[in-house]
């Protein structure tokens, strides 16, 4: 995962794609930060391609809560920015889940770890997690394990 950010970046570069550019170097500096925190843990191969993936996802969540705000203030510039820069984080994201499929996943994670009311909700948050990380929105999905647990 590293290397495709970084062989995006370089290619970026030559292109002279100032937008990608800078949203790989922040991808690249989240992705830096998260390990120099893990080496601070004890672990000193940085972190994994899920938790860059979490990363992702994280980046794209604040880009969407950020392009809201502008779009309230009427800054249609800042918007686009933002944008631009989700379409670039999502480039490296897995597809996402549509409804459809979150539901029928929640279903069968439900199924699978028989989980019987919302005692169990963080043990299925926990398997949706790590089955599909950058894969769906974990916000809605809890929605969807309440209503079924509930």
């Amino acid at each position: 995962m590293r290397e495709q950010i970084n062989q995006a970046l370089k290619e970026a570069m030559k292109a002279k794609d100032s937008r990608k550019s800078s949203t790989l170097r922040l991808i690249n500096a989240a992705i830096k930060d998260r390990d120099i925190a893990a080496r601070s843990s004890d672990n000193t191969e940085g972190v994994s391609d899920d938790e860059i993936l979490e990363i992702l996802s994280k980046m794209v969540k604040q880009r969407i809560e950020s392009a809201e705000t502008y779009k309230q203030a009427n800054r249609q510039e800042l918007v686009d920015q933002e944008l631009e820069e989700i379409e670039i984080i999502k480039g490296f994201l897995p597809r996402q889940l549509d409804d459809d499929e979150s539901r029928a996943a929640v279903e069968s994670v439900i199924k699978e770890t028989e989980a019987s009311g919302l005692k169990d909700m963080g043990r299925v948050m926990g398997e949706l997690k790590a089955r599909y990380t950058g894969q769906m929105d974990f916000g809605k999905v809890s929605s969807i394990v309440k209503d079924l647990l509930g």
